[in-house]
């Protein structure tokens, strides 16, 4: 790889991993696009759909490793919700990560852009009568949230993403988590979903190493920041970011499927 390219796949994975460590997100919600797009609008080598789901799923995996552990002494984390959520998304995950091998470029593309434009709608549904509260306060129907992670598993595993983007979304107004909680425990779930897509992906021999790399090293330095820096953040802001993110991104990708 030339240098020109080890930097732009560096800072894609800088704020990419950033962003994941601030709103609670894999960062493939951002990283997806930019890897797609940009390497080839800068006259770089251009990597295809099921290339650039392989180094997301790979890159993600260290990012919300990263951003878990810088959580970990925080008491946000809600362990039996990553529990429940967790165990049912590494399933689905690794089913829809090895099953995508079978689906062509465009397909890929077409789940992607239907999961950002689900989860971005579900951001703006209002949500009533959630109170911020502690962890270990949080109460939540456990048969629901394992349903809808194991969903979430298979879809988002097919485009390489641990699936936090819709998972967020779904903590947020149907399991009514608190922002903060549903944040930080979004971050463990997603990294126990990425092993999932990870390993799925590798065994679909859809991962370029080089790259992926390149874009974990700097998952593992930006993904700490943006953990931290989440805690100075009031709950509305952080839920407003992620919703225009995850609009934007929606917009993007279906105005070049359409």
């Amino acid at each position: 790889m030339s240098f020109e390219t080890v930097l732009v796949l560096f800072l894609i994975g800088f704020v990419g991993s950033f962003v994941s460590g601030l709103v609670g997100i894999g960062g493939s919600v951002i990283k997806y696009p930019l890897l797609l797009y940009v390497p080839p609008l800068l006259g770089l080598a251009a990597y295809s759909a099921h290339e650039v789901s392989g180094i997301s799923a790979v890159q993600v995996f260290f990012a919300t490793l990263a951003g878990t552990l810088a959580l970990r002494n925080e008491k946000v984390l809600n362990y039996r919700l990553v529990l429940y959520m967790g165990t049912a998304i590494v399933i689905g995950s690794f089913l829809g990560a090895y099953g995508g091998r079978y689906l062509s470029g465009d397909a890929v593309n077409l789940v992607y852009g239907v999961l950002a434009t689900i989860a971005a709608v579900m951001m703006f549904v209002p949500r009533k009568g959630v109170l911020e509260c502690s962890s270990a306060e949080v109460t939540f129907n456990r048969w629901l949230a394992a349903g809808a992670a194991f969903v979430v598993g298979i879809a988002s595993g097919i485009v390489g993403a641990a699936g936090a983007f819709l998972l967020v979304p779904i903590m947020l107004t149907v399991l009514k988590i608190p922002t903060r909680v549903a944040i930080a425990s979004s971050l463990a779930i997603t990294f126990l979903s990425s092993i999932g897509s990870a390993t799925g992906k590798l065994l679909a021999g859809d991962v370029l190493f080089l790259p992926a790399l390149v874009m974990v090293v700097a998952s593992v330095i930006a993904a700490p920041i943006g953990a931290k820096l989440s805690k100075r953040l009031t709950p509305k802001y952080l839920q407003a970011l992620l919703a225009v993110l995850i609009l934007g991104t929606a917009i993007k990708i279906w105005i070049d499927i359409l």
